[in-house]
């Protein structure tokens, strides 16, 4: 008994002192952890919406970035090459390209219609099809735009060098024109786009003289887009003025008394009761005349030129017939310098 007791007092005390090891043991280790931060500041989990980035914060993933929304906007054409991979089964993986009718030819699936369709339609097409036909079970496929010749925007008219552009990421109407060395010495102000994928809608842009200055008009630019860039008008001045020549009117109008400046003003043989307009009309060249007094005395009201007329300031003194005037006006606006008008 007496050894009995021994032993169970020698191993009460081993217990003890094996408590007493750990609980020392547990207070070290919990003196090494760090102070608890605060929520704001400590790791977020990572859940099915969101994930850790480098700062700390949680970003939703479900929400498109940039580049993501850019290409939903793209549509599959003619002429593009797709690179089209199944996971687990690479003996399908190929490249094709879209035809003229939209279609691309698939091992097993023979031919699939993709034209008009986003990527990611694409892929839920073939998709679709492979699991319909029971060749792949849960089949998951990726297609990836390797070429594209329908992502193109083509410009045309008054640039230093029209022609098609591919469209890269987001990209607006001062990027093409910039693209395509910039607007001509004789181009127009009233630029169009026609929308491809908007039923041929044309949607009408007037350009400030410096684009810097109106930002507002650099509208979007979507694939197969079609910009315009009109010649000016041109209004000829000829006769008994300062300086004749033809007005490039690149803002698309010009009235009388501005065309008159431009060109010098009236030289005193001018007769000024026998200026006029010569304008050609869908009936032939008719004559306009001009009642400059009354209109420098503001007793009559300023005339807007129209694109290609001939503003004539005879020669005092001199009798002619009007069918003369109107050949000779002709015949000296045809040899005139055209200069910029900057009314």
């Amino acid at each position: 008994m007496k050894y009995g007791r021994f032993r169970f007092a020698r191993s009460s005390l081993v217990v003890l002192g094996l408590f007493c090891i750990g609980q020392r043991n547990a207070g070290a280790r919990q003196a090494a952890l760090p102070a608890a931060e605060p929520l704001s500041q400590a790791a977020v989990p990572t859940g099915a919406k969101g994930e850790i980035t480098q700062t700390g914060r949680a970003e939703d993933s479900s929400q498109p970035n940039k580049d993501e929304t850019q290409a939903a906007k793209i549509r599959l054409g003619p002429g593009d090459l797709l690179e089209i991979s199944v996971y687990n089964v690479p003996e399908l993986s190929t490249k094709a390209r879209v035809g003229n009718t939209g279609d691309i030819y698939l091992p097993l699936l023979d031919y699939v219609h993709v034209g008009d369709l986003t990527v990611e339609e694409a892929q839920g097409l073939i998709q679709k099809r492979l699991e319909d036909g029971g060749f792949v079970h849960g089949a998951h496929v990726t297609v990836l735009l390797d070429e594209s010749a329908s992502q193109v925007v083509t410009i045309l008219g008054e640039v230093v060098r029209p022609g098609r552009y591919p469209l890269i990421g987001d990209r607006k109407l001062y990027d093409f024109i910039s693209a395509a060395g910039g607007l001509s010495a004789a181009a127009g102000r009233k630029v169009s786009v026609v929308r491809q994928h908007g039923h041929g809608a044309v949607i009408n842009v007037t350009l400030a003289r410096n684009l810097a200055d109106d930002l507002q008009n650099n509208i979007a630019i979507f694939p197969g887009d079609t910009i315009s860039v009109p010649r000016a008008p041109i209004v000829y001045v000829v006769g008994e003025v300062g300086r004749p020549a033809g007005l490039l009117v690149d803002n698309g109008s010009l009235t009388v008394l501005q065309a008159l400046a431009l060109a010098g003003g009236t030289n005193r043989t001018a007769k000024i009761s026998g200026i006029r307009i010569i304008h050609k009309g869908p009936n032939g060249l008719t004559e306009t005349k001009i009642p400059l007094k009354k209109m420098l005395e503001a007793k009559a009201p300023d005339i807007t030129l129209q694109a290609d007329d001939i503003l004539f300031v005879p020669l005092s003194g001199v009798r002619e017939a009007a069918s003369t005037s109107m050949n000779a006006a002709i015949s000296a606006a045809t040899g005139l310098a055209v200069v910029a008008a900057h009314p």
